[in-house]
């Protein structure tokens, strides 16, 4: 296998994602690969607790590791071999580590926080485990953060907009800046370790702090930075501070940084209009795009037509779209 991780990643609830989950469980090989599997929302409920709409079931093959919480791994229709309890505590109670001695369903609760997450994900990989999938949550994007994982799918469809064009329009945006370019190795050695504030870095190498908290602090000023070569924001990259940065002449050549793209909180618009203008922006850490899939039909019952959506959505982003129940068909 190419990556030791792979994130679900649902742009909406009811976008497919579970069922792109179950998709890549039925195929995977469990003969000759240690997988586990884990959530960070909460996936196998047969009914959605929000729209009220039928959901998969998952099923996991024997073999497979899985992390829950107590009260669902109490409540599991297989049998299974206790590894580990966690001592952490969700709303659900500890997460519980198993290995599948039987083939059966399973509802999913794993790590709610990015962090917990990454060390669940850690002594996965002591025991061995080869592929470790993780079940993203509705506007959790933290789980699909390059930090967490080394690849993702991107589940969307018609509950994400009901509009064809501002559908494909809206995932476009995503998969763009899913798709950042890296920033130069120098830039990565000097800028990860610092965690908050927004700095930059001038054309004879030397890093200045702006002194401010985020790119929300409303009296960030960009005096004395007619040399200014790299800008780096450690948190959340917002409309405003990007507007700003548009509009600064003194920073038309500049290259803007970021963590990642889970790290981009900015409007398609915005984004739009900084590339335009000529501006850059960069990534620290990038995670592989393997696929996108898509599901039609909203939770209201409006459908969309697949193969148009498939061939809109692929032309837009240059990349193969499956409608996933369609091609079960």
């Amino acid at each position: 296998m190419r990556y030791d991780s792979l994130s679900i990643v649902g742009l909406e609830k009811n976008t497919g994602k579970t069922e792109s989950l179950k998709y890549i469980l039925d195929r995977l090989p469990v003969q000759n690969k240690r997988i586990a599997v884990t959530s960070i929302g909460i996936d196998g409920e047969t009914v959605d607790q929000v729209t009220r709409t039928q959901k998969p079931e998952i099923v996991l093959r024997e073999g497979m590791y899985f992390g829950t919480s107590e009260m669902h791994y109490r409540q599991r229709r297989l049998v299974s071999e206790l590894i580990d309890v966690s001592d952490e505590n969700t709303s659900l109670g500890r997460v519980v580590t198993a290995r599948a001695l039987t083939t059966g369903k399973i509802l999913l609760s794993g790590p709610s926080s990015a962090s917990s997450l990454k060390r669940w994900m850690g002594e996965m990989r002591r025991q061995d485990i080869d592929l470790v999938i993780i079940d993203g949550a509705l506007s959790r994007m933290s789980s699909a953060s390059p930090a967490v994982s080394q690849s993702m799918i991107l589940a969307t469809g018609a509950a994400y907009s009901a509009n064809l064009s501002t559908l494909v329009s809206k995932t476009a945006h995503v998969v763009d800046l899913v798709n950042l370019e890296l920033t130069s190795e120098d830039n990565i050695k000097r800028l990860l370790p610092l965690e908050r504030g927004v700095w930059f870095i001038d054309g004879d190498g030397n890093l200045h702090s702006l002194e401010a908290l985020s790119s929300l602090s409303k009296d960030i000023r960009f005096d004395g930075m007619d040399d200014c070569k790299t800008l780096y924001v450690a948190g959340a990259l917002v409309d405003g501070f990007l507007e700003k940065v548009r509009k600064n002449k003194s920073l038309k050549q500049v290259e803007l940084v970021v963590r990642d793209f889970t790290k981009i909180f900015v409007t398609p618009q915005q984004f739009r209009l900084f590339i335009k203008s000529g501006g850059r922006i960069r990534v620290m850490q990038k995670s592989k795009l393997i696929a996108v899939t898509v599901n039609p039909t909203s939770p209201s019952g409006y459908v969309l037509d697949s193969e148009a959506l498939c061939n809109r959505l692929s032309e837009a982003i240059m990349l193969p779209v499956y409608d996933l129940l369609k091609n079960n068909d």
